[in-house]
Protein backbone atom coordinates (compact mmCIF):
# COMPACT_ATOMS: atom_id res chain seq x y z
CA UNK A 1 0.00 0.00 0.00
CA UNK A 2 1.45 3.36 -1.07
CA UNK A 3 -1.30 5.64 0.24
CA UNK A 4 -4.05 5.68 2.80
CA UNK A 5 -7.58 5.45 1.40
CA UNK A 6 -9.19 8.90 1.50
CA UNK A 7 -12.53 7.21 2.20
CA UNK A 8 -11.11 5.87 5.46
CA UNK A 9 -10.06 9.38 6.49
CA UNK A 10 -13.54 10.70 5.67
CA UNK A 11 -15.16 7.95 7.74
CA UNK A 12 -12.95 8.75 10.72
CA UNK A 13 -13.67 12.47 10.40
CA UNK A 14 -17.43 11.86 10.21
CA UNK A 15 -17.27 10.06 13.55
CA UNK A 16 -14.78 12.44 15.15
CA UNK A 17 -17.01 15.46 14.55
CA UNK A 18 -19.96 13.55 16.01
CA UNK A 19 -17.91 12.48 19.05
CA UNK A 20 -16.97 16.11 19.73
CA UNK A 21 -20.35 17.64 18.81
CA UNK A 22 -18.77 19.66 16.01
CA UNK A 23 -20.41 20.79 12.75
CA UNK A 24 -20.00 18.51 9.76
CA UNK A 25 -16.68 19.05 8.00
CA UNK A 26 -16.77 21.04 4.76
CA UNK A 27 -14.75 20.49 1.55
CA UNK A 28 -11.73 22.68 0.94
CA UNK A 29 -11.37 24.04 -2.59
CA UNK A 30 -10.37 22.54 -4.92
CA UNK A 31 -12.75 19.78 -3.89
CA UNK A 32 -10.89 16.60 -3.04
CA UNK A 33 -7.80 18.14 -1.46
CA UNK A 34 -9.15 18.08 2.07
CA UNK A 35 -11.90 18.78 4.57
CA UNK A 36 -12.23 21.69 6.97
CA UNK A 37 -13.68 21.42 10.49
CA UNK A 38 -14.47 24.31 12.82
CA UNK A 39 -13.13 23.35 16.25
CA UNK A 40 -13.53 26.72 18.05
CA UNK A 41 -10.91 25.82 20.65
CA UNK A 42 -8.29 28.24 22.02
CA UNK A 43 -5.25 27.85 19.81
CA UNK A 44 -7.15 25.52 17.46
CA UNK A 45 -10.01 27.39 15.85
CA UNK A 46 -10.06 25.46 12.56
CA UNK A 47 -8.58 22.13 11.51
CA UNK A 48 -7.96 21.02 7.93
CA UNK A 49 -7.58 17.31 7.11
CA UNK A 50 -5.60 16.30 4.03
CA UNK A 51 -7.24 13.57 1.93
CA UNK A 52 -4.68 12.76 -0.76
CA UNK A 53 -1.31 13.93 0.44
CA UNK A 54 0.50 10.80 -0.73
CA UNK A 55 -1.11 10.35 -4.13
CA UNK A 56 -0.87 14.04 -5.04
CA UNK A 57 1.72 16.02 -3.03
CA UNK A 58 0.65 19.17 -4.88
CA UNK A 59 -2.71 18.95 -3.11
CA UNK A 60 -0.92 19.01 0.24
CA UNK A 61 1.15 21.99 -0.86
CA UNK A 62 -2.07 23.85 -1.69
CA UNK A 63 -3.56 23.02 1.71
CA UNK A 64 -0.38 24.03 3.52
CA UNK A 65 -0.30 27.37 1.70
CA UNK A 66 -3.94 28.01 2.61
CA UNK A 67 -3.33 27.13 6.26
CA UNK A 68 -0.28 29.43 6.33
CA UNK A 69 -2.46 32.28 5.03
CA UNK A 70 -5.49 31.64 7.25
CA UNK A 71 -6.65 34.44 9.53
CA UNK A 72 -7.80 32.02 12.24
CA UNK A 73 -5.45 29.69 14.09
CA UNK A 74 -5.60 26.65 11.83
CA UNK A 75 -4.18 23.16 12.20
CA UNK A 76 -3.35 20.85 9.31
CA UNK A 77 -3.67 17.11 9.98
CA UNK A 78 -2.08 14.77 7.43
CA UNK A 79 -2.46 10.96 7.44
CA UNK A 80 0.43 9.65 5.34
CA UNK A 81 2.73 6.78 4.48
CA UNK A 82 5.40 9.28 3.45
CA UNK A 83 6.04 11.37 6.58
CA UNK A 84 9.37 12.71 5.34
CA UNK A 85 7.78 14.17 2.22
CA UNK A 86 4.91 15.64 4.23
CA UNK A 87 7.27 17.21 6.75
CA UNK A 88 9.23 18.87 3.93
CA UNK A 89 6.09 20.26 2.28
CA UNK A 90 4.55 21.73 5.43
CA UNK A 91 7.92 23.13 6.47
CA UNK A 92 8.38 24.82 3.11
CA UNK A 93 4.98 26.50 3.60
CA UNK A 94 6.14 27.96 6.90
CA UNK A 95 3.97 25.80 9.16
CA UNK A 96 5.00 24.73 12.64
CA UNK A 97 5.07 20.95 13.08
CA UNK A 98 3.29 20.05 16.32
CA UNK A 99 3.07 16.25 16.19
CA UNK A 100 4.99 13.90 13.91
CA UNK A 101 4.45 10.50 15.55
CA UNK A 102 0.70 9.88 15.78
CA UNK A 103 -0.89 6.86 14.09
CA UNK A 104 -4.10 6.26 12.17
CA UNK A 105 -5.35 2.85 13.36
CA UNK A 106 -8.23 0.47 12.65
CA UNK A 107 -9.56 -2.81 14.03
CA UNK A 108 -12.35 -5.35 13.69
CA UNK A 109 -14.35 -4.62 16.83
CA UNK A 110 -16.10 -7.99 16.77
CA UNK A 111 -12.73 -9.58 17.59
CA UNK A 112 -11.68 -7.03 20.20
CA UNK A 113 -10.33 -8.67 23.39
CA UNK A 114 -12.30 -8.10 26.57
CA UNK A 115 -10.80 -6.96 29.86
CA UNK A 116 -12.77 -6.02 32.96
CA UNK A 117 -11.42 -3.37 35.34
CA UNK A 118 -9.74 -4.86 38.40
CA UNK A 119 -11.07 -4.09 41.87
CA UNK A 120 -11.63 -1.55 43.29
CA UNK A 121 -12.40 0.18 39.99
CA UNK A 122 -15.96 0.30 38.72
CA UNK A 123 -17.28 1.04 35.25
CA UNK A 124 -20.02 3.44 34.22
CA UNK A 125 -21.38 3.51 30.64
CA UNK A 126 -23.53 6.39 29.42
CA UNK A 127 -24.94 6.55 25.90
CA UNK A 128 -26.61 9.58 24.37
CA UNK A 129 -27.53 9.20 20.71
CA UNK A 130 -24.54 7.88 18.75
CA UNK A 131 -21.99 8.78 21.45
CA UNK A 132 -21.05 6.60 24.42
CA UNK A 133 -18.85 7.77 27.29
CA UNK A 134 -17.22 5.20 29.55
CA UNK A 135 -15.86 6.25 32.95
CA UNK A 136 -13.85 4.16 35.39
CA UNK A 137 -14.05 5.21 39.05
CA UNK A 138 -11.81 4.35 41.97
CA UNK A 139 -13.08 3.38 45.43
CA UNK A 140 -13.41 7.05 46.40
CA UNK A 141 -15.65 7.80 43.43
CA UNK A 142 -13.01 9.77 41.55
CA UNK A 143 -12.65 9.40 37.79
CA UNK A 144 -9.56 7.30 37.09
CA UNK A 145 -10.06 6.93 33.33
CA UNK A 146 -12.51 8.12 30.71
CA UNK A 147 -13.09 7.73 26.98
CA UNK A 148 -15.76 8.10 24.33
CA UNK A 149 -16.80 6.43 21.11
CA UNK A 150 -19.16 7.57 18.35
CA UNK A 151 -20.98 5.07 16.12
CA UNK A 152 -21.68 6.26 12.56
CA UNK A 153 -22.80 3.92 9.76
CA UNK A 154 -21.13 0.81 11.11
CA UNK A 155 -17.93 2.58 12.14
CA UNK A 156 -16.96 3.42 15.71
CA UNK A 157 -14.53 6.27 16.29
CA UNK A 158 -12.77 6.22 19.66
CA UNK A 159 -11.78 9.61 21.05
CA UNK A 160 -10.25 11.26 24.12
CA UNK A 161 -9.08 8.08 25.82
CA UNK A 162 -7.45 9.28 29.03
CA UNK A 163 -6.15 7.67 32.22
CA UNK A 164 -5.25 9.82 35.20
CA UNK A 165 -1.51 9.73 35.88
CA UNK A 166 -2.06 8.35 39.39
CA UNK A 167 -3.92 5.32 38.01
CA UNK A 168 -1.75 4.26 35.10
CA UNK A 169 -0.21 0.79 34.65
CA UNK A 170 -3.23 -0.85 36.26
CA UNK A 171 -4.94 -2.15 33.12
CA UNK A 172 -7.47 0.67 32.97
CA UNK A 173 -6.67 1.52 29.36
CA UNK A 174 -7.39 -2.05 28.30
CA UNK A 175 -10.59 -2.10 30.34
CA UNK A 176 -11.65 1.22 28.84
CA UNK A 177 -11.10 0.11 25.24
CA UNK A 178 -12.87 -3.18 25.94
CA UNK A 179 -15.95 -1.39 27.26
CA UNK A 180 -16.02 1.03 24.33
CA UNK A 181 -15.66 -1.78 21.79
CA UNK A 182 -18.35 -3.88 23.46
CA UNK A 183 -20.79 -0.98 23.47
CA UNK A 184 -20.06 -0.06 19.85
CA UNK A 185 -20.62 -3.63 18.65
CA UNK A 186 -23.94 -3.75 20.50
CA UNK A 187 -24.94 -0.66 18.48
CA UNK A 188 -24.09 -2.29 15.16
CA UNK A 189 -20.52 -1.13 14.63
CA UNK A 190 -17.88 -3.44 13.22
CA UNK A 191 -14.89 -1.27 12.27
CA UNK A 192 -13.01 0.74 14.87
CA UNK A 193 -11.10 3.88 13.84
CA UNK A 194 -8.87 6.18 15.87
CA UNK A 195 -5.84 8.44 15.78
CA UNK A 196 -3.41 7.30 18.45
CA UNK A 197 -1.01 9.49 20.34
CA UNK A 198 2.53 8.22 20.72
CA UNK A 199 1.69 7.21 24.31
CA UNK A 200 -1.36 5.17 23.26
CA UNK A 201 0.13 3.26 20.34
CA UNK A 202 1.52 0.37 22.38
CA UNK A 203 -1.82 -0.14 24.15
CA UNK A 204 -3.87 -0.17 20.95
CA UNK A 205 -1.40 -2.43 19.16
CA UNK A 206 -1.57 -4.93 22.04
CA UNK A 207 -5.37 -4.99 21.63
CA UNK A 208 -5.18 -5.84 17.92
CA UNK A 209 -5.48 -2.38 16.39
CA UNK A 210 -3.56 -2.02 13.11
CA UNK A 211 -1.39 0.88 11.98
CA UNK A 212 -2.65 2.25 8.65
CA UNK A 213 -0.68 5.48 8.39
CA UNK A 214 1.39 7.99 10.30
CA UNK A 215 -0.33 11.26 11.17
CA UNK A 216 1.51 14.57 11.13
CA UNK A 217 -0.08 17.71 12.57
CA UNK A 218 1.11 21.23 11.81
CA UNK A 219 -0.11 24.71 12.69
CA UNK A 220 -0.07 27.93 10.73
CA UNK A 221 0.53 31.52 11.87
CA UNK A 222 -2.25 34.09 12.16
CA UNK A 223 -2.32 36.22 8.98
CA UNK A 224 -5.09 37.39 6.59
CA UNK A 225 -7.18 34.48 5.29
CA UNK A 226 -7.56 33.36 1.67
CA UNK A 227 -10.72 31.39 2.50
Amino acid sequence: MTKIDSGLIRRWLDGWTVARSLPEAEPVEPVGDGLRSRCDQPGREVEVFALRADEEPESLARLAAAVAAARQITWLTVPTLRPGTVEAIVGAAGLELLHRSEWFMTTDLTEHPQHAPAAPYEREVRTEGPVTVVSLYNASGEVAARGSIAVVDGDAIADRIETDAAHRRRGLGRAMMSALAETAVSQGARTGLLIASEEGQRLYSSLGWNHKADVLIARGPVVPSIW
